[in-house]
């Protein structure tokens, strides 16, 4: 788990070190990486549903592949929400207070969601405040990558096994490495957030207003 977590915190300093070079090429990773899965998604979903009700067969792996699909497109998106700050939530409070006040408790809100990701990532720290709290994404997924259990249902061609000596069925921690990259891409991208806030080059880590543009947007699309 030591060795996953420096490999862990090594990618966030690469990434921000990269993001500073060549931001647009982070982004076009970002936004590729959720095409993919996306097209993934829909062309594992759209295949089976073809198979099942035109040919009365299917891949006995599909929707468990689609379930790890649709988990990875989760826990890499929510990163990259809060980065292009399209996560939705509700801000009528902090209209109603001054604007000073209104970014301190925009700046507490990202700094809740670093929190909220290091508790899921890594609870063992939490002892130091006598909170009986262990395991988290890294504790889970080290245990999968030691004892090295298949899927369920998932599993390798027969040619990758016969080519490269695999065991049969895919590995858990394989599907499971999204988990503490997810959840430690969501930590820097808030981390990230409640920077630009305190800045005054963000204002919120949500959408703000975003009915309201719509309405405004949208307020001649439909006439009588």
């Amino acid at each position: 788990m030591t060795q996953m977590l420096i490999i862990i915190a090594v990618l966030l300093v690469a990434l921000f070190l990269i993001e500073r070079r060549w931001p647009s090429a982070v982004t076009r990773f970002e936004e590729g990486m959720l095409a993919i899965l996306m097209a993934a998604l829909t062309l594992v979903s759209f295949t089976q549903v073809v198979m099942r009700y035109g040919f009365s067969g299917g891949w006995g792996g599909a929707l468990e592949f689609t379930r790890i699909l649709f988990a990875w497109l989760i826990l890499f998106g929510m990163s990259y929400a809060i980065k292009i700050n399209s996560h939705l939530g509700v801000d009528i409070v902090l209209q109603l207070v001054p604007q000073r006040t209104s970014r301190i408790l925009a700046v507490v809100a990202a700094l809740a969601c670093v929190l909220y990701a290091l508790i899921l990532l890594y609870a063992d720290w939490l002892q130091l405040f006598g909170i009986n709290a262990r395991g988290g994404a890294l504790d889970y997924w080290s245990k999968m990558f030691k004892v090295g259990i298949g899927l369920d249902d998932l599993r390798y061609p027969d040619w990758a096994q016969n080519s490269f000596g695999l065991q049969e069925r895919v590995q858990r921690w394989i599907a499971y490495l999204i988990l503490p990259i997810g959840l430690a891409l969501f930590m820097y991208r808030s981390l990230q957030a409640a920077i630009n806030i305190a800045r005054g080059n963000r204002q919120y880590i949500i959408a703000s207003h975003e009915a309201e543009d719509l309405v405004a947007e949208n307020k001649n699309a439909v006439k009588d």
